[in-house]
């Protein structure tokens, strides 16, 4: 008997609410992307008027998405004095890699379970764990919007068992 090289990754306890639904139906709020070299200043009070954690950084020439920022990373970066305000969103932002490490694509269509195991690491768990997750279309051309785990568990709490 062929043994299996990693387990499968196991949902959780309420992922039976999901029955069929895709990221669509968390109805996630659309995307605010911001371009490297807008000041981090912008970054702080654009999220804070949308009570955003996250928010996804685009080239300004052409829209492709660089990385993302988060805020309470950022205000650690503050705090610490490696970043100030009148800096660019560059000096504070994480870039996606794109050499090494397959880019996981979740659009609006993908699966809540899909999305779960993602959040928890990928199919083998070693990918880390997410918080969030970029949706665009499926080539990744046009940032539609960002579901959080948060979103997720909330979505699976207010649907009956």
């Amino acid at each position: 008997m062929a043994e299996e090289s990693s387990p499968p990754r196991k949902l959780s306890k309420l992922a039976s609410r999901y029955r069929g639904a895709t990221v669509e139906d968390l109805d996630p709020p659309s995307a605010l992307s911001l371009n490297p070299t807008d000041p981090i200043s912008h970054a702080l009070l654009t999220a804070f008027e949308r009570d955003y954690t996250h928010l996804t950084v685009v080239s300004g020439s052409n829209r492709a998405l660089l990385g993302y920022l988060s805020i309470p990373h950022l205000r650690i970066l503050l705090e610490n004095g490696k970043v100030r305000e009148t800096d660019e969103v560059s000096k504070a932002m994480v870039k996606f890699r794109r050499k090494g490490r397959v880019y996981k694509v979740i659009t609006m269509q993908t699966p809540l379970e899909e999305l779960e195991i993602f959040f928890n690491g990928g199919e083998t768990g070693k990918e880390g764990k997410q918080e969030f997750a970029v949706v665009t279309d499926e080539r990744r051309r046009f940032v539609l919007g960002v579901a959080t785990r948060t979103d997720l568990e909330e979505f699976a709490r207010r649907r009956p068992a």
